[in-house]
């Protein structure tokens, strides 16, 4: 066995895992530590989150209550020996970790929170933000290898030249046997509230969509949409993986109105369920449909057209969903997985 192949021992941080949190990067997080394992590397996952049903990795539980509960997990780091391990690869909570503790640290950094402080609304939320943002870019200094999720998010680290995209399980999520809905429907990913603009979508579809298309339906994965709810809207409440893929099987196309996506992974489980992807510029959208090359991209006040323009049109759907299958591999969950053995051996440096 070359020095290439031998497995690894690897030790991931991340404050957010799915058996807890509906955070994507937990998610993410979780599909490429299984991915590892699976390729018989060693993965010890660090977090507060309880273990993951299922997972092929091990969990080391780091319980914590009360306030401020990010910031504390980068202390409750800093004080673990990880001498053990070959890799320490960090989703969050490394800044503190300036001193060399694993012959390799990989960060990798999930968009911009001094970019996602533009977005979100309350002066405390936004002070938050800029605070994670300051331990973003110094998380960048004190790993040896800093990796990020999409070019467009190198505005507030421009020293940093790794980008590995996020990665999709094409395994659950491709629609090779997809059976469509008879009527017209369109499929929500996010949250009501926030920078998801979940509610504006619904207000959108309903006001604009549904007088042109009666029978339409917009489906929505989400938790904290209000009872009362516009015509034609249904909420499908947190829904498995194979849940979750059955739905992309059975819409006509996908929207994801985020006012800010550092990359949006519902977007590529999307187009690897060859679903057409409707969407607003956001730094995300713009990266995994290469600036609407592979995608529709529109501002906010143009939605409702596009929709309706998308869910009228047989032909502009198929060039669309031929297109989302084009661009789906670039994020290939085991393309992903590549890249970042990669980086562990000291290669991949650039991207």
């Amino acid at each position: 066995m070359t020095e290439d192949e031998r497995p690894l021992r690897i030790a991931m941080i991340s404050y957010y895992l799915p058996s807890e949190s509906k955070i994507g990067v937990g998610y993410q997080v979780h599909a490429l530590a299984n991915e590892l394992a699976r390729r018989g590397h060693h993965v010890d996952m660090y977090s507060p989150c309880a273990p993951v049903a299922g997972a092929r990795y091990s969990h080391v539980h780091l319980p914590l209550t009360g306030p401020l509960r990010t910031f504390r997990f980068a202390f409750v780091m800093r004080a673990r020996d990880l001498s053990s391990y070959d890799v320490l690869h960090a989703h969050g909570e490394d800044y503190w970790m300036w001193r060399r503790r694993v012959p390799v640290h990989v960060r990798t950094l999930h968009g911009s929170c001094f970019e996602e402080a533009r977005h979100i609304r309350g002066v405390k939320e936004k002070l938050r933000m800029v605070l994670l943002g300051f331990s973003e870019v110094l998380a960048s200094l004190v790993a040896d290898r800093t990796v990020l999720i999409s070019p467009q998010t190198r505005r507030w680290t421009p020293w940093v030249s790794t980008v590995i995209p996020n990665g999709v399980d094409a395994g659950v999520f491709a629609g090779g046997d997809a059976v469509r809905s008879d009527a017209p429907t369109v499929l929500f990913v996010g949250t009501w509230r926030g920078r998801k603009r979940g509610a504006e979508l619904a207000r959108i579809f309903s006001e604009q969509v549904i007088p042109r298309m009666p029978h339409a339906t917009l489906r929505m994965v989400t938790q904290d949409a209000p009872e009362d709810l516009p015509p034609g809207v249904t909420v499908l409440g947190r829904l498995s993986d194979d849940d979750l893929a059955a739905e992309y099987r059975r819409a006509w196309a996908f929207c994801l109105p985020s006012s800010y996506e550092g990359f949006g992974v519902p977007y590529a489980e999307a187009m690897t369920a060859g679903l057409p992807i409707v969407a607003t510029p956001n730094i995300g959208a713009r990266y995994v449909t290469d600036e609407g090359l592979y995608g529709v991209l529109t501002p906010l006040e143009g939605l409702g057209d596009a929709l309706a323009l998308v869910l009228d049109d047989p032909e502009r759907r198929e060039r669309l969903t031929e297109a989302s299958l084009r661009r789906a591999p670039e994020f290939d969950l085991t393309t992903v997985a590549d890249r970042y053995e990669q980086v562990y051996r000291g290669g991949d440096r650039a991207g």
